[in-house]
């Protein structure tokens, strides 16, 4: 039976941090957002507008060992990480480190055997996490991750304390948070139940943000690598980056 195929949550935006006990709050990690479509041996990431990545092959391929043929489906971001366990989205960009995948939601799921044989034929064909609280799929996903993967990563969370967490964000230059309602479930055609909260002084949005987040809106794979550069290049005024020959 063919995985069932979804579309990601939108982010709306509100401009300042809060804090709320009905909300869990997590690190935005700056990236490329991807469904993980998880097969039997065989991962498949699919960007924003349907389109999947092809230009990860080694991150897939860590993937399918860390799910082990689990058949699930989860919502995460592809990054490159510092030694400090911080995104570098030139890093992912130029390809300068191995990139990973931090998974934040699970969308189905096929429950691995159980010997329960009423468990068995009711999650025969998989079960459609989508309606959940929030709160119970990420327990869900927290059990889907392995905790020493190769190449997947769980994005934790906090509850109720936004602004702390924001502090923390921009004490460590990320690019912010994002705010989930911790009851809502995974529908993106209903309100926006998920909120980006940018921080406006993270150091890497310097040179990007007008012209090369118009390119990023698009898909990587489908207007290449090369014009992603350029238009990166051409933005920063990075001279070493044309003298690579990578623009």
């Amino acid at each position: 039976m063919p995985l069932p195929q979804f579309q990601p949550m939108p982010l709306g935006r509100v401009p300042e941090p809060f804090s709320d006990p009905d909300w869990l709050f997590e690190v935005k990690w700056d990236g490329f957002r991807a469904l993980l479509f998880s097969d039997n041996d065989s991962v498949r990431l699919v960007s924003r507008n349907g389109n999947q990545f092809k230009s990860f092959p080694r991150l897939v391929e860590g993937l399918a060992r860390d799910l082990r043929g689990r058949r699930c489906v989860l919502d995460g971001e592809i990054v490159s990480l510092d030694p400090d366990g911080r995104t570098n989205f030139r890093s992912l960009l130029f390809r300068r480190n191995e990139p990973f995948f931090y998974a934040f939601d699970i969308l189905w799921d096929e429950h691995a055997w159980s010997d329960d044989e009423h468990e068995r034929r009711r999650f025969r064909k998989g079960e459609d996490t989508r309606y959940l609280p929030l709160s119970d799929r990420k327990l869900r996903l927290r059990s889907v991750v392995p905790r020493s993967g190769e190449r997947s990563l769980y994005c934790d969370h906090i509850e109720g304390d936004g602004e702390g967490l924001f502090r923390l964000a921009c004490e460590h230059d990320l690019e912010g948070v994002v705010a989930k309602h911790k009851n809502a479930p995974y529908l993106p055609d209903r309100e926006p139940t998920w909120f980006k909260i940018r921080n406006r002084n993270y150091s890497q949005w310097i040179g990007r943000e007008e012209l090369f987040e118009r390119e990023r809106e698009r898909d990587p794979d489908l207007i290449g690598w090369d014009s992603c550069v350029r238009a990166f290049a051409a933005a920063s005024g990075d001279d070493s980056l044309r003298q690579s020959g990578l623009s």
